[in-house]
């Protein structure tokens, strides 16, 4: 009797120089979701505005980064990957352009937006063309090079940042942190051209435009106000937009469930234990991570008085043990699988404690040398956590839902980063104008960062125990 074996489609050739490229454009999202935090008191002093600025600097362009992705992942599906990727690169590298020429706060805060939007357009195609590209036994080392790139990038950035605030190269000062992006933009459109394969869902037809215009509202609803309200006095209208917002996210969930053709996002997504919880887990923990890195960045600058320079090298611990993370977490994976998000999720609360007691002891006499070791714990158990994430909260998520899988949990983490933005950095002004003194203030920042840790350990336990690669071994 003869066997007939089936055989899997051959790998797509230039897969790791196209991993490559998608990894440039998620070093140019972070770069510039975090260089503004440790350059906002530079930009401040130059072109004026309020600390609400310095919120919009961040939120703005996460925001926008969350309201578009869900979409940037459906037109990926109806236009195809590669040239969403390619005319998102284009855009942000233009909206960098615009960031670095600006002459107001304002013009600053719309080229921000500029960015998000266009970023939101590049991001989720990486994460479904990887998907299409490796074979499953290479998915997971795929899917792993985020977490070394994210973790160095989120600290990395901060120290060039200030690096190029303090050197002032070429007399530019804080707008070199936007150029900077330009040579890199340019690189990656051109690679991209070259090496990204093409690819779309034959089962997509057509743009939902009002799940697109619902979403955005709700998102917008919950992060202006929080932003915004402080500055005004927390008026009516502050409570009524939060409430507006929970309304109109509801409208949006049963919307999507009901729509029989082409919905914004995958209705069969929210059937999944594994992409439901990954949600709420993005969230907690992206929300704590920037908002604590953001608060901690203005504490070093305006607390301790310490230059831009000197800010961004004091995180270098935390780079440090964000590599030594990601590397225990990946000789590990196979064995723990979910178990890491939980153990990396306990070291980072472990990290915050221990931080929180050193500001507490030592006063605004703390040195580099004394934050370093809390530091390097907390980045130890971000690098822990963020190895496994994405492999393991896409676990369940099939090839036709991945466009829609891929923007939504995108979506989330900048999401999280805008809620980080508006949350943390509002509990900080408001402590400070009730007469708070910075070190109290931030422990305070730090007891709701670990609240957030202990919610997302919780929540991964309705994750899968291995990710897609492991199951089925």
């Amino acid at each position: 009797m003869t066997l007939l074996h089936t055989s899997s489609p051959p790998a797509y050739r230039w897969r790791w120089v196209a991993l490559f490229v998608i990894l440039a454009g998620e070093v140019m999202d972070l770069l510039d979701a975090l260089i503004t935090q440790i350059a906002g008191p530079a930009i401040q002093k130059d072109l004026g505005g309020n600390e609400g600025m310095l919120q919009w600097l961040v939120a703005g362009y996460t925001l926008a980064m969350a309201v578009g992705l869900i979409t940037g992942g459906r037109l990926g599906d109806l236009y195809g990957r590669k040239r969403m990727f390619v005319i998102g690169a284009a855009g942000f590298t233009i909206g960098s352009l615009l960031c670095g020429i600006a002459v107001s706060p304002e013009m600053l805060v719309a080229a921000r937006v500029t960015q998000g939007l266009f970023g939101a357009a590049m991001l989720p195609q990486g994460l479904g063309m990887i998907k299409a590209m490796f074979p499953p036994d290479e998915v997971g080392k795929a899917f792993g090079a985020f977490g070394p790139v994210m973790m160095i990038s989120s600290v990395g950035g901060p120290i060039l940042a200030g690096w190029l605030v303090t050197a002032d190269v070429f007399g530019l000062g804080w707008r070199m942190i936007f150029l900077i992006n330009l040579p890199l933009g340019l690189a990656a459109v051109v690679a991209a051209i070259k090496y990204l394969p093409e690819h779309r869902s034959d089962d997509a037809s057509r743009l939902d435009v009002l799940g697109m215009l619902l979403v955005s509202a709700a998102a917008f609803l919950l992060i202006f106000p929080l932003i915004q309200g402080r500055e005004h006095g927390w008026p009516a209208w502050t409570w009524i937009s939060l409430a507006a917002s929970a309304l109109v996210f509801w409208i949006f969930g049963r919307y999507v469930s009901r729509k029989k053709s082409d919905p914004l996002i995958t209705p069969s997504l929210f059937r999944k234990r594994a992409f439901t919880g990954g949600l709420v887990a993005g969230l907690a923990f992206f929300t704590g991570m920037i908002g604590l890195s953001l608060v901690f960045m203005l504490y070093m600058q305006e607390g301790l008085g310490y230059s831009a320079f000197k800010a961004g090298l004091t995180g270098l611990p935390q780079a440090i043990g964000s590599l030594a993370g990601f590397g225990i977490a990946m000789s590990l994976q196979a064995r723990l699988g979910r178990t890491l998000l939980q153990i990396g999720t306990v070291v980072s609360a472990l990290g915050a404690v221990t931080l929180g007691l050193t500001v507490h002891l030592a006063g605004l006499d703390v040195s580099p040398w004394q934050l370093a070791p809390a530091l390097a714990l907390v980045g130890i158990g971000m690098g822990i956590t963020m190895a496994p994430f994405f492999d393991i909260i896409l676990a369940g998520v099939d090839e036709h839902e991945s466009g829609s899988a891929s923007g939504t949990l995108t979506a989330v983490q900048q999401l999280g980063s805008a809620l980080g933005a508006a949350v943390l950095l509002t509990i900080l002004f408001n402590l400070l104008k009730d007469a708070w003194s910075f070190t109290d203030a931030l422990q305070v920042v730090i007891g709701v960062e670990i609240g957030l840790l202990v919610l997302t350990g919780l929540v991964s336990f309705l994750l899968p125990r291995k990710a897609r690669a492991e199951i089925g071994h």
